[in-house]
């Protein structure tokens, strides 16, 4: 007799964790690779982009790595528990996900080639999983803060879905929803750029290696 394994699922306001009105711990006041600060407020003309796409240690790697990015800091989005713990987001009892907050020069990047690094640095079809990570706080996600921003992110999904679909994988599950109301929730010190502490670290992040247009379907419309 097969064992069926429990399916995540997202906990109702009610239903979340308390939380609490303060965080529980400190964040470092410096980017340990770009010595920048994590926490805003930020030097005027950069602008920030929220993105859950599976573990958050190899996420942020990812953009760090990447030219006209200034800081970036991991934490907890999307959720209903306010200030949780790593704990308290991986019993999947708050609601959020594994979030990178990317805080960049718009004049160096634009917002989608971030998208594009987005999509192509993780599977977006696998719900509450990514690879053998398995949990709501993996889901893939996307958190908006303005409408310009909003426009870009749902013509890229649907960009990519086109893609995707011609490739053999099945629907997307990532959520665009806007950064207002979700906020950002800055994970414990040792998290952050977590893979430059401990180079040999794990590292789940991996795409599906499918290339993403960018900026088509906004072309074609």
């Amino acid at each position: 007799m097969f064992l069926s394994r429990r399916v995540p699922v997202l906990p109702t306001p009610e239903e979340a964790l308390p939380g609490r009105p303060s965080p529980a711990f400190q964040v470092p006041e410096r980017h340990t690779v770009l010595g920048n600060p994590l926490l805003g407020p930020y030097p005027d003309g950069l602008e920030v982009a929220d993105f859950g796409l599976g573990c958050f240690w190899g996420a942020e790697r990812k953009f760090w790595q990447s030219p006209g990015v200034w800081t970036t800091l991991v934490g907890y989005q999307g959720g209903h528990t306010p200030n949780p713990t790593y704990e308290e987001a991986c019993s999947g009892a708050t609601g959020h996900t594994e979030a990178v907050r990317v805080v960049y020069d718009p004049a160096v990047v634009s917002y989608d080639q971030l998208l594009k690094l987005f999509w192509e640095s993780h599977d977006p079809t696998q719900g509450f999983r990514q690879g053998n990570d398995v949990g709501t706080q993996y889901r893939s996600a996307i958190y908006t803060h303005s409408p310009a921003q909003a426009e870009s992110a749902e013509a890229s999904r649907a960009a990519y879905q086109k893609v995707l679909t011609g490739s053999g994988y099945g629907t997307i599950t990532t959520e665009i929803l806007p950064a207002e109301g979700r906020p950002f929730f800055p994970a414990e010190a040792y998290h952050q750029q977590y893979l430059d502490k401990n180079p040999g670290g794990y590292c789940g992040i991996g795409g599906t290696g499918v290339s993403c247009p960018v900026g088509v379907a906004r072309a074609d419309g």
